[in-house]
């Protein structure tokens, strides 16, 4: 993609927060916490080298030591993983697509094993916006959905439903999903 739709840059001027000001309500970040409040938007790509999992019941749906974390004003990092990493078998592409306005269009996948299927489990950007590239093609997931863990530790999902954000004790927040937070 070689530039940037209107639609996209409508969205991008709509926000408030940029990670230039944490807000007053807040929370303060103990000893080796970060605020959801200093993540920068646009969004910045983290390289992460802990070993990242995702599991659907007792199914290993992938499992990196190589992902990206994306990092947003408001939100909880969104784990992004190699599609190398990820066990293609399980998953079956959606016809659904939604827009994000920092990384582009989305597609879905559905994730299938032993016998049971979720819709909608995972997504990933083919053709992401330029300063995305480094995740294209790679696969993020719900934790509302699957379990997921981070360095062995369970992650929590973002609040709301929309989000695919994923909680760990190393970030506080408020979050963006929880009621009230539409334009955070």
């Amino acid at each position: 993609m070689n530039s940037i739709p209107d639609w996209a840059e409508r969205g991008r001027a709509r926000w408030k927060n940029t990670g230039a000001q944490r807000p007053p309500f807040a929370l303060e970040p103990k000893p080796g916490q970060e605020s959801v409040w200093d993540y920068p938007r646009p969004p910045s790509l983290d390289p992460d080298d802990r070993e990242v999992s995702v599991h659907f019941g007792t199914a290993l749906i992938a499992r990196t030591h190589a992902a990206y974390r994306v990092l947003e004003t408001a939100g909880p990092p969104t784990f992004y993983l190699p599609p190398g990493d990820v066990e293609a078998g399980f998953l079956k592409a959606r016809s659904g697509r939604s827009r994000c306005e920092w990384k582009g269009e989305a597609r879905y996948w559905s994730v299938a094993a032993s016998g049971r299927r979720i819709e909608d489990a995972a997504w990933s950007y083919d053709d992401p916006f330029p300063e995305y590239d480094a995740i294209r093609g790679y696969i993020s997931f719900y934790p509302a959905l699957l379990s997921c863990r981070v360095g062995g530790v369970p992650v929590q999902p973002q609040p709301g439903g929309f989000y695919g954000g994923w909680v760990t004790p190393e970030i506080v927040g408020p979050f963006k999903g929880e009621p009230g937070s539409q334009d955070w």
